[in-house]
C-alpha cells in the first residue's frame, strides 16, 4: 500500500513551519510530504523594507527549502484550484504547464496577495512590497530616480523624480517609508547637484490613525518621529488617480511623484476562492483545531484561514500576522499527525508576544508582552526579535553581518539592473557591453 501523501500549499511562515515539524514528527515511511511553492525558498517578509533600503542582502532573508527540508518534495508552481471531493490540487508550474497533485491530507497556507482597488492608473504606475523581487526592484527604481534627477536639468522633472509616495499606514507602509527615506536623504550626499528641498516623502492612509495595532500612544510616537525626519503624513486620505508623474489625492491635492509604493492591505490568495467552502472576509472558516468543517483531512492556517481566537472567547478571528501563522503551523502539524495515527486534534491557542516596528536607524516602536518601548530600547527589541525568528542559523548570521557591515561601511548605491529592458539573451548582453 502507498503511504499517505501530505500536500502543503505555500512555503511562507506557515507552510515552511508545517513541513519542518512534519519531517521531525513522522518517520520517512509514515508519509510522503509535498510542498507547493513557486520559489525554492521561504521568505522572511518583515525585513523586505531593509532589503529595499540596502541594509540587507536579498539572500539574507530567504531560507532555502532544498537545504532546510530534507525529505519534503518541492513542486515548483502555484496552486490555482482545489477539488475537495476528488482530493486533488491543480498547480500551474513555473514553466506554465498545469499539473494535478493528489493528496490524502491537505494543509492550505497559500498566504496573501496585495489588495488593490479600481483606482485609475494604480496597476500601471504603483509598485508593490510583497515579494523579494518587489523589494529589489524598488531599490533599483529609487536609486535610478536619484541618478536621473541628478542628470536632468528641468526643475519640474527633478521634483517629480524626487517625489516619493507610500500608501498604507500599517507595518509595511511605515517601515518602507521610514527606511527608504533614510536611504534617499543620505544618498543626496553623493549627488551635490540636487537640491535637498526637492526631496519629498509622503505617507498616506485612509485610516484616521497611524499603526492602529500598536495603540494610540506608540502610533503617535511613530508619527512624530517620522514627521521630524521630513516625512509628510496625511491620514484620512488615499489616491484618487495616478499618472506616471503625479498622484491626485482625495483631499484635493496633487503630488508630483514618479514613485508610488502601494502597501494598503492584503487579501487571501486566489486559490481560496476555488474551494466550495464558507469564508469570512475572504478567509476559509475553520475550527479551533484548524480543520475545514465537513472535509476530513483538510487544514487551513495563516492568512488563508479565519481561525477563532480562543483567547478572546472565540468570537473574534486571529489577525493575519506572521506570529499567528508560525504558531498555527505547530498546531496544524500536530493535528495532521494525529489524523494519521488516530489521535485527537488540539485547538489553537496563543499568547500575544507583542509587536515591533522598525523606523530606521536607531528609531523604532515596540510593544513586547504589552510593554510600550520607543527609541534605542525599542530598536534593540525589534532587531532581537527579527534575529530570533529569521528562518535559519545561516540567515541569522547573514542578517547580523549585513547590519554590522552597513553600520560601518554605509550604502554603495548600486543598482543590479532590474529596470533594464534586456531579456538576458546573448544579443542583449552583447549590446549592453
Amino acid at each position: 500500500m502507498s503511504v499517505p501523501r501530505i500536500v502543503i500549499v505555500g512555503a511562507g511562515f506557515a507552510g515552511y513551519a508545517v513541513a519542518r515539524r512534519l519531517e521531525r514528527a513522522l518517520r520517512p515511511a509514515a508519509a510522503e510530504i509535498v510542498i507547493v511553492s513557486p520559489f525554492g525558498y521561504t521568505l522572511y517578509q518583515p525585513l523586505l523594507p531593509e532589503v529595499a533600503a540596502g541594509l540587507l542582502d536579498p539572500r539574507s532573508i530567504a531560507g532555502p527549502l532544498h537545504r532546510k527540508l530534507r525529505r519534503t518534495r518541492l513542486i515548483p508552481g502555484t496552486a490555482t484550484g482545489v477539488d475537495l471531493a476528488a482530493r486533488r490540487c491543480e498547480v500551474t508550474m513555473i514553466d506554465g504547464h498545469t499539473a494535478t497533485v493528489r493528496y490524502d491530507r491537505l494543509v492550505l497556507c497559500p498566504g496573501s496577495v496585495t489588495r488593490s482597488f479600481d483606482i485609475p492608473g494604480l496597476k500601471e504606475h504603483a509598485h508593490g512590497m510583497k515579494s523579494l523581487a518587489d523589494a529589489v526592484y524598488l531599490r533599483d527604481h529609487v536609486i535610478a530616480q536619484l541618478e536621473l534627477a541628478n542628470a536632468g536639468l528641468d526643475t519640474a522633472e527633478r521634483a517629480e523624480r524626487l517625489g516619493f509616495l507610500v500608501v498604507g499606514g500599517g507595518y509595511s507602509g511605515v517601515e518602507t517609508a521610514a527606511n527608504l527615506q533614510l536611504l534617499t536623504s543620505k544618498a543626496l550626499r553623493s549627488f551635490p547637484r540636487l537640491d535637498p528641498a526637492l526631496l519629498t516623502w509622503t505617507l498616506i492612509d485612509v485610516a484616521p490613525r497611524l499603526l492602529p495595532e500598536m495603540g494610540d500612544r506608540l502610533g503617535a510616537v511613530a508619527m512624530r518621529k517620522l514627521t521630524r525626519r521630513g516625512i509628510g503624513i496625511r491620514l484620512g486620505t488615499t489616491i484618487e488617480r495616478l499618472t506616471a508623474t503625479s498622484a491626485d489625492l482625495t483631499d484635493g491635492s496633487t503630488l508630483p511623484c514618479r514613485t508610488v509604493v502601494w502597501t494598503a492591505g492584503v487579501q487571501p490568495s486566489p486559490v481560496v476562492a476555488t474551494l466550495d467552502a464558507p469564508t469570512e472576509r475572504g478567509r476559509l472558516v475553520v475550527g479551533a483545531d484548524l480543520r475545514l468543517p465537513g472535509t476530513p483531512g483538510v487544514f487551513a492556517v495563516g492568512d488563508a484561514a479565519a481561525v477563532p481566537d480562543l483567547d478572546k472567547g472565540g468570537d473574534a478571528i486571529c489577525p493575519p500576522t506572521a506570529q499567528h501563522a508560525t504558531r498555527q503551523a505547530r498546531t496544524a502539524a500536530r493535528n495532521v499527525v494525529a489524523s494519521l495515527h488516530g489521535g485527537e486534534p488540539r485547538p489553537y491557542r496563543h499568547r500575544d508576544l507583542g509587536m515591533v516596528v522598525d523606523l530606521g536607524g536607531s528609531q523604532a516602536v515596540a510593544r513586547p508582552l504589552g510593554v510600550p518601548l520607543t527609541g534605542v530600547p525599542a530598536q534593540a527589541v525589534t532587531r532581537g526579535y527579527h534575529l530570533a525568528t529569521v528562518p535559519s542559523a545561516r540567515a541569522k548570521a547573514r542578517v547580523l553581518g549585513d547590519w554590522l557591515l552597513h553600520n560601518v561601511a554605509g550604502d554603495d548605491l548600486i543598482r543590479v539592473g532590474l529596470m533594464d529592458p534586456a531579456t538576458g539573451s546573448l544579443a542583449d548582453v552583447e549590446h549592453s557591453l
